[in-house]
């Protein structure tokens, strides 16, 4: 199939519907996958483990999109940002996009069955998020917390997966991808909060009102000392504190973004949280690659 032909064709507009072309979703989920995967393994990850979590990754942001899309077709035909995906313009049908969602979920189900029983059994609330996530922001004044919890959830699958227990750095972990999702799930939502408002739909963007930028610092805050705590438990060295210390850069450049919480600086800060995963996985692996460390605990 030609690129053009490609371009009209039914898959050209389910590529659209998953987000294929706009990586940065799976990056933001595949981040803290990699921090747990490097530290459950102590920076030697099983090679089938590692490609089951980065397909898996790939996948269930995939199916995530498509569930959302399905959940919002009637809101987002009234939001600039998203009135041209392809169920609000109407180019998909609603049955088309409920197939390939259980046909992702079917196959990431089967990715999962690669690994162990109890990395089995945690997936099945991983699922359970995905599937709940797009209809919370119906009634739930913070989905940005649940989208967190539900991108959060394959740190502890990861730990299952790689070390069959969840040790403290685990939950540390988990807290502090539900931390990062907040905070930049918050800052997209300051794209839409004006829209979302008028259609009733809740957000953090919205909840914490002019509020918004000292909150978000408060959450960078937080999640930089989650880090730090990790850091301590696993005895890391400089390596790891380096990438820490660029997050903590790219924190501050982030509040200078949405200082007057333009929608398009807004939306720079949303993606810069790409080199925020990004510096933090570098230095956890430059630290297990070049650096010491005592026993993790």
């Amino acid at each position: 199939m030609t690129g053009a032909a490609f371009r009209h064709s039914r898959w050209h507009e389910y590529a659209l519907l998953m987000r294929l072309h706009r990586p940065i979703g799976i990056l933001l989920l595949l981040w803290p996958t990699l921090w747990a995967l490097w530290i459950a393994s102590d920076g030697r990850p099983d090679p089938l483990i590692l490609a089951v979590f980065v397909l898996g990754t790939i996948v269930m942001r995939s199916a995530g999109c498509v569930i959302n899309d399905f959940a919002d077709r009637e809101f987002d035909p009234h939001v600039r940002r998203t009135r041209e995906r392809p169920l609000a313009a109407r180019r998909i049908a609603p049955q088309e996009a409920l197939v390939l969602f259980a046909a992702l979920l079917a196959f990431a189900l089967w990715l999962v069955t690669r690994l162990d029983r109890f990395t089995m059994l945690l997936s099945l609330g991983g699922a359970a998020l995905a599937i709940t996530y797009p209809f919370f922001k119906r009634f739930f004044p913070a989905p940005q917390v649940y989208l967190g919890l539900a991108f959060g959830w394959a740190v502890p699958m990861a730990f299952a997966a790689e070390a069959g227990s969840l040790p403290r750095v685990a939950w540390l972990l988990l807290l502090t991808a539900v931390l990062w999702a907040t905070i930049y799930d918050t800052q997209y939502a300051m794209v839409d909060r004006e829209d979302d408002r008028t259609l009733g739909l809740k957000s953090t963007a919205i909840l914490f009102g002019d509020m918004d930028r000292a909150l978000i610092g408060v959450m960078q805050v937080m999640m930089l000392i989650a880090l730090l705590l990790v850091g301590r438990l696993q005895q890391f060295g400089g390596w790891y504190w380096a990438g820490v210390a660029v997050a903590a850069a790219l924190f501050t450049y982030q509040q200078w973004l949405i200082r007057e919480r333009e929608r398009d600086r807004c939306f720079r800060a949303f993606l810069n949280n790409n080199y925020v995963g990004l510096a933090i996985f570098a230095g956890t692996a430059a630290q297990y690659a070049f650096g010491d460390q005592g026993d993790s605990a």
